[in-house]
């Protein structure tokens, strides 16, 4: 892939994918890509270290509730950061 970008596909779960995507990143940070389920599972598991979430002021429609019933302060999470910007309220949850 252009920009040496590779992707690999872990099917044995969060753990599993963390722990290789850690191996490959070789002591640098390692990104979490994915949908609200797979962010959703990562944070209950308590495996983000800091969150940036950008929330832009739009109704979408029906969609799944990244938040709901995961208890972030519970989990160690505290706001370590907001700004805004044109479009968008930033927010850094750092655990």
């Amino acid at each position: 892939m252009d920009g040496g970008t590779t992707f690999h596909f872990v099917t044995d779960g969060i753990h599993a994918a963390l722990q290789r995507a850690k191996a490959a990143a070789n002591g640098l940070d390692v990104r979490l890509g994915g949908g609200t389920a797979t962010i959703r599972q990562y944070l209950q598991s308590g495996l983000i270290d800091e969150l940036h979430l950008a929330i832009t002021p739009v109704v979408l429609g029906s969609g799944e509730n990244l938040l709901a019933g995961i208890d972030l302060l519970k989990l160690g999470y505290r706001c370590t950061a907001q700004a805004t910007s044109p479009g968008a309220l930033h927010v850094v949850l750092t655990k």
